[in-house]
Order: C-alpha cells, then structure tokens, then sequence
C-alpha cells in the first residue's frame, strides 16, 4: 500500500510530463482501436449486404466468378439458356425460380457523357429488375423499368451525379450504347458500400449486356417452405447436372465476404504496422520520461533506501507509476479509436463509400488488445529507468551520484551498437550484391532492422560527436548562448540520442521510401523512353476496362494516325519441349507493327518474326527453365479456344520493365484458334501519328474518346506523369501515416525539454541572476531543441537513404537500373526538422522564461 500510494503521488506530482507521455500512448492506442473498429464496421457492413441480397441458391454457368463479378476480357459475362430455369423450377423443393442477367463491365454515362461511377473503387453494376431485388430494395420515387427506353437507379448514385425521374443515361457495353431515362429510384434496405446499380427490364438487359435475348447470367432459386438451403442445393444439381455452378445463400455470401477481407487486411495490417511504428517511437518517450524523473528523485529515492525500503520496493514504485500512466493512455485511447472509426467513415462517405453508425462494430478483442499493448508497452518501456532506480545506493543517491555501474554501461552499449551497426551493414551489403530477389530481399529485411536498432543503441556515441560537429556550423553564430545550448545537449548524450532516435525511425522510413519511389520512377521513365515507340496509348483507367471493338474501329478512323495496333491478353496452358504443363499463363496477342511501337530486346531470334503465321516469342526466364531454344515448338491450349502448336521464333531478354516476363503471338494467329465471341476485347491500342501531325491527332483522338469516357488516350510525356502521380499518391498516404510517429517524436523533444528545464532549474536561476535575459534563455532552448531534431534528422536521413539505395539495388534485377536521391525532399525534410525542433520548444522556452528568479535559485 506504501509504494502504491508513493506512486500515486509521484504520478500526480508531474502530471504535466505524464500528460505528453499518454498522449504517446493514446494516439498509439488510438490507432490500433480506430483500426480495428474500422474494419470490423466494414465487414459488418458487407455481411449483411451480402447475406440480404443472396437468393437461398444460386445457380449460374460454369467458370464464373465465385463472386458474382462478371469482368471478363471478352467483355461479356458468361451466360445460361433461358431453359435452364425450366428445369431448376422441375427440382424438387424449389418454390421459385427466376432468372436475372447482369454485368459489371460497362460504363454509365450521363446525358453530357460524363461518367456515372462510384469514387470509391466499388463496381458499376447494370442488370435487370428482379424478385431478388424487390426484396432488398425499396423503390422511393417512380417506377420499376418496364420497356427498353427506362432505366431504374440507386438513390446514392441518383443524390451523387443529381439524377432525376426523366435524366438520360447510356451504358456501353461490348455490346454498344444503350440509352434510357430514369423512370424510377430505389433505395437499399441494407446500407450500400458504395455500388453504383442500374436496372434494366429483363429483355433489354439481355439486348445491352449480352445481345441477345433468351440468356441469363443467374437463376436465384427461393425454397419452399421447410426445405434447407443445402437440401435445396442438392436436389437443383441433379436436375441439372455437373455442368453448372449451384452455391447456397451462405456460400455466395462467403465468397463476397472473402474477396471483401482479402482487400481489408492489406489495408488493416498496413495500419497497425504504422501504429506499431509509433508505439516503437513512443517507448523512447517513456524512457526518456522516466529515465529524468528518475534523475530528478534521486535525492528522494536515497531516502527511501535509508528509512529501509529495498530495491524492488523502488523498482515496483517507478513500474506502478507506468502502469497507472499505462492504463490512463490505454484507456483514453480506445475511446479515441472509436473517435477515428467514425471519423474513417465519414471520410470513407465523402469519397463514395457508405458506411452506416448503425454498424459500428466494437468487438471485445478490440478494447482488450488496445488495454494490452498499451500497458504492456509502458510498462517495459519503463522498465529500464526503474531498474537503474533500484540499483542506486543510498549513500550515493544522497549525495546525488549517479549509478556506479554506468560508465562501464555505457562502454558496453556503444561495443554492442557498433557491433550491430556492423552486421547490419554486413546485411545491407550482400542484399545490394544478390543476384535473386527472394535472397536479397531477406538480407535486406535483417539489415533494416540490424541497423535501425544499432543507430538506436548507439545513439549516446553518435550525439556526443554529432552534436559538436552541428554545434560548430549551427549553434556557434549565436555566441555563448549557442555554446551553452550545445553543452545542454551534450551534457546527457543518452538522453539526446534516445530523443533524436524517436524522430529517426519516422525519418528514415520517409527518407527510404522516397529513394525508392523517386528510382522507381525515373527507372520506369529512362525505360519508356528506350523502349515506347508509339506516339499514343489508349487504355482503359480500371483494370478491366477493356477497348471495345467499336471505339477500336473509330480510333482506327480518327484523322492523321499512321497506324493503329491492338494488344489482348489470352489466358492459356503451355505445355513445352521437355514435357511439362504450365498453366495459368498469359499470352500476350498483338497486331505486327507491336514490334515497332515497344523495341523489346532479345536475346535470340528477331521479335517480328514472332508475329508470322504459327509463330510466337517466350521469355529468357521461361526459356532456360524449359529448355526452349529457336526453333523449339510449344503446345499453347488457349483457354477459351483450341491448342496450337507454334514455333518459337524469338527469345525477349528479362533485363526489361515495359512487359517484363511476356509471350507474344499475333492477333491473327490467336484468332485461328478462339472463336471470335470468346476473343478477349483490346487491353491496350497504341497509335502511331504521321509525321508533322502529332498534335493534331492527340487532340481528334481526345475527341473520339468523349464517346467512351472510360478511356483515356496519353502521349508518352502524359504517361510519364500519370506514372509519377501513381507512386506519388501512394507515399503521400505512407507519409500521412508516418505523421502519426513524427508526431509522437515531436511529444518526445517537448517532453525531454520540459523535463530538463525542470532538471536546470536551480541552474536557470543562477544564470539569470547574473545577467541572462528572458529572451536568450528562450533562445538557448530553442537553440538546444532545433540541435537535438536535426541530429535525429541526419540519422533519420542518412540510414533511410542508405535502406533507400540498397533496395534500389535489388530492384535493379527488376530491369529498374537508376538510382536517383529526391534531393529537394531530403532537403525540405531537413529543413522541416529544424522547424519541428523550433515548434517543440515554444512551451518549453516559455515556462523557463517565466520562471521567478530567486524562486528558482532556492530550489533544492
């Protein structure tokens, strides 16, 4: 009871320094709660979407998607004859049967042909108004469609794109365009993540998605009454057979939701990696807050010692204070994580996808891992600083020495910091040297770490020498005021180095990432520029955006084009010389002039002889595992045609970036094998402008693209950006999420002033007494901060730039061959450190100003 009341009054003693170090701890909490709950609403959400629109079974043609997604490279989904849903209704137990058609591949367009998609990467689906859909839907205003010329939509999209009762839409399709007005709008009966949902009658929907009336891609089949959804699914298969896909309510819902998770874990451990950076950040806080109040008590420990308390009584004192400021933060911090759910879904509403209060999911797991961490976290954090309290003696405590043991400490620390430096180095090294990924990769990842923890240990060496070396460039102008900010840093390096640490973890990772991204890009550029040919590339701007033979058709037909050239994908097995089947490969089909517009080097035979009648192109890699060699004939089984044997006539090198790792045939090779409704529609079409004529045909190929604004055309200095912007938005989002370590290293240099400010207190005194103004006091700290935050920088800087380098080097292998150092956002992060050093002083700088001079002399 004694050493938990002693605690209490400790804790409650500083609570301004507790204050900062729970903050730590919350927005660490935080971010893990705020995580968790967030995609746990998500998946709420979903299961119930899924689980309510689910028919009790669900029949539809073999190979479609688990999903229900129908993006296929024909552009088409796959579909049943109407007579199947004869035969389902002949099943015994079936109640109801209804066949419906729908497709995820067609872009909506409004009367001014802007496109009517959701923002938040959900699908556009078009399909027709069924049963199903009359029982998860409530239509609010009109009418269901009832002839080719409506068309009925969701109340999100409708509020989204300001659709009315009368607006013209268009959907194109494989197909063509469609056009209709809104005749009615429907609103989910469950929340709508963001799905943009058009419904058609049933035989225009077959016309526009399909061409053809008597089709459907789903039979959803209700049950009658006391016959299970399994029972149900058994009976509608021996009606019908093995040759469709029959899937119960339950295990449709699966499906969904497993795609669902797939997308959601990414993104969820992606979070709780940057939280679990800034917990790696905020235990330095905690050391350094406990190490300094452990300094400033040690006159008060030593008494405790002599009135009889031992070492553990102390150790178990300092560790309950943790534990009180543990739970405090961790507590605080689960509720704040529910704060950054909502707050998550709120932003996740103004980009498209809806997410409803109603289904906040707070699972137990959630409070209980936040309350763990957090205190786990402390707890050890605080743990060193308690046992060095425990070790001191009451003699020395009393007259206010220090541990014996630390200079023999600090020995032992920097040998092991060097030596880790050491072996880190080691790491990086032979990952830069490794001739496979997979194996540079592992030496890479052991020498982050190695290093990182290194740097951290062998922080004190480093600031002792640093900090001088800065002292002389920054600190030295500023006259005796800088050389006593220097002195206040170098007087305790452990601290210095544990507070300029917390700012390097968040550094260097930015600093990495930025080497990586920035060699990325130039890399990727240098190789367009050796390798594109073509003045123009028309792609779609989603994955399976396909070109449509008829925008194929007017883009061959806009003006001043040389020529047009057409790229597909083709899934197929390759079955080659030494007997082995490889499947799932992809074969890239391509019209001749490709070879003209991507100059992919070769490392035996001529790529163009590649497009010759029954001929083909493999790559180096595919080769040497194989055994293929000029000449040598491969079994190519196309997945939706025949087998073709062709000749290889061409071997691509792997030193490459543009198709890396592709096998090329001609279009018209291709089309002997696969039936011209089952050939994959153009990924790509490259144009070629004639000479003189360039910027006249950018523009008129921009004009005959308003027709179908899926696509978009680019010359190459417009890929070149877009390629850019890409990489440029995914560090932005890595560098928002690194905020939150900064920030915590920001809490630390706030921290470790106050507390120093506190420690000097008696020292202050003094000096202003003989003769140092308020405002060279502030200065000096200010001064001492900014030294403390750039030394942190450099380090950040350095290693990160160092990480940076070495991961290049394994991208090299890649065919990724430039390293290139974004020196003007290494040098805005150095500036900003300063800035950051400054920003962490103002509170700090300003108690110390304030404070009563002969108060502060009197201090004991």
């Amino acid at each position: 009871m004694t050493v938990l009341k002693t605690s209490m009054r400790n804790f409650f003693a500083h609570k301004g320094r507790m204050a900062l170090s729970a903050v730590a701890v919350l927005l660490s909490v935080a971010f893990v709660c705020g995580t968790l709950v967030f995609t746990d609403t998500m998946n709420t959400t979903f299961d119930k979407l899924f689980q309510a629109t689910s028919s009790d079974v669900t029949v539809s043609a073999k190979g479609s998607s688990d999903t229900g997604e129908t993006t296929s490279r024909t552009g088409k989904p796959l579909v049943m004859p109407a007579s199947v849903v004869g035969k389902v209704r002949g099943a015994e137990g079936v109640r109801k049967a209804e066949g419906t058609v729908f497709s995820t591949s067609v872009t909506v367009v409004d009367a001014k042909k802007d496109k009517l998609s959701p923002s938040s990467g959900a699908p556009t689906i078009v399909g027709s108004w069924n049963g199903n859909d009359a029982r998860t839907m409530k239509i609010t205003s009109g009418t269901a469609p009832k002839g080719p010329d409506q068309v009925m939509v969701d109340e999100d999209t409708a509020d989204k794109h300001h659709l009315k009762i009368g607006s013209e839409i268009g959907m194109i399709s494989v197909v063509g365009t469609h056009h209709a007005r809104v005749s009615g709008i429907a609103a989910f009966k469950v929340t709508n993540p963001g799905a943009a949902i058009f419904y058609l009658d049933t035989k225009t929907a077959q016309q526009t998605l399909v061409g053809r009336t008597g089709v459907y891609t789903n039979i959803n089949v209700t049950a009658a009454k006391g016959v299970s959804d399994d029972r149900l699914k058994k009976d509608v298969t021996a009606a019908l057979g093995h040759g469709y896909k029959v899937q119960t309510a339950k295990e449709v819902a699966d499906a969904n939701q497993k795609s669902v998770e797939s997308f959601l874990n990414v993104m969820k451990y992606a979070m709780l990696g940057f939280a679990g950076i800034a917990f790696l950040v905020g235990i330095f806080l905690i050391i350094n807050t406990f190490s300094m109040l452990v300094a400033q008590r040690t006159r008060e420990i030593g008494l405790m010692r002599a009135i009889g308390s031992s070492r553990k009584q102390v150790n178990r004192s300092v560790l309950v204070e943790a534990l009180l400021l543990g739970v405090i933060g961790s507590v605080l911090g689960v509720g704040a994580g529910v704060g950054i759910a909502v707050g998550l879904m709120k932003l996740m509403g103004n980009l498209g996808m809806h997410l409803s209060t109603d289904d906040l999911t707070v699972a137990w797991t959630t409070p209980t891992v936040g309350l763990l961490l957090g205190v786990v976290v402390t707890v050890l954090a605080a743990y060193l600083p308690a046992r060095r309290a425990g070790k001191v003696s009451p003699m020395a405590a009393l007259r206010d020495a220090g541990a014996p043991a630390d200079a023999r400490a600090g020995i032992v620390r920097a040998v092991i910091g060097l030596l880790l430096t050491g072996a880190g180095g080691c790491s990086l090294y032979l990952a830069a040297s490794a001739d496979k990924a997979k194996t540079g990769s592992g030496w890479l990842g052991l020498g982050v770490v190695a290093t990182l923890i290194g740097f951290v240990v062998i922080g004190p060496l480093l600031a002792a020498g640093l900090v001088r070396v800065l002292g002389a460039i920054i600190l030295r102008v500023f006259g005796p005021v800088g050389r006593m900010a220097e002195r206040n840093a170098l007087r305790n390096p452990r601290r210095t180095g544990a507070t300029g640490a917390a700012l390097m973890i968040g550094l260097a990772l930015v600093a990495c990432l930025s080497v990586v991204g920035s060699s990325m890009v130039a890399s990727a550029t240098d190789q367009l520029d050796k390798t594109v040919g073509t003045d123009f590339i028309i792609q779609g701007d989603q994955q399976y955006t396909m070109v449509n033979p008829q925008m194929v058709q007017k883009i061959k037909g806009t003006p001043g084009l040389e020529r047009v050239t057409e790229y597909k994908l083709l899934d197929a097995s390759l079955t080659t010389p030494d007997g082995q089947v490889s499947k799932k490969e992809t074969v890239n089909a391509a019209d001749p002039t490709y070879a003209q517009d991507v100059r992919t080097k070769t490392v035996a035979g001529d790529l163009a002889d590649a497009y010759k009648p029954g001929s083909m192109s493999v790559f180096e890699g595919f080769a040497k595992k194989h055994g293929i060699k000029v000449g040598s004939t491969v079994a190519v089984d196309f997945k939706d045609g025949t087998t073709a044997r062709l000749t290889v006539r061409a071997i691509t090198s792997d030193d490459v970036v543009v198709d890396k790792g592709a096998m090329y045939v001609a279009i018209s090779t291709a089309a002997q094998y696969v039936p011209a409704d089952r050939m994959p529609l153009d990924q790509i079409v490259f144009a070629s402008a004639k000479h003189g004529q360039e910027a006249a045909a950018y523009k008129a190929l921009k004009s005959t693209l308003r027709d179908d604004p899926s696509l978009t055309v680019r010359d190459q200095t417009d890929f070149k950006k877009a390629l850019k912007d890409q990489i440029g938005q995914l560090l932005n989002m890595i560098y928002g999420l690194l905020a939150l370590a900064i920030i915590v290293a920001v809490l630390g240099v706030v921290n470790t002033l106050a507390l120093s400010v506190v420690e000097r207190t008696r020292e202050i005194g003094l000096m202003r007494a003989i003769g140092l103004s308020r405002r060279q006091l502030r200065r000096m700290i200010r001064l001492e901060s900014v030294v403390i935050a750039v030394f942190g920088a450099l380090l950040g800087l350095g290693l990160g730039m160092g990480w940076g380098a070495t991961a290049q080097k394994l991208l090299s292998l890649q065919g990724l061959h430039i390293l290139d150092i974004p020196w003007p956002t290494i040098i805005t992060v150095f500036i900003a450190s300063a800035f950051v050093g400054l920003f962490a002083a103002l509170i700090p700088a300003f108690r110390a100003g304030r404070m009563n001079v002969l108060n502060a002399i009197a201090t004991d």
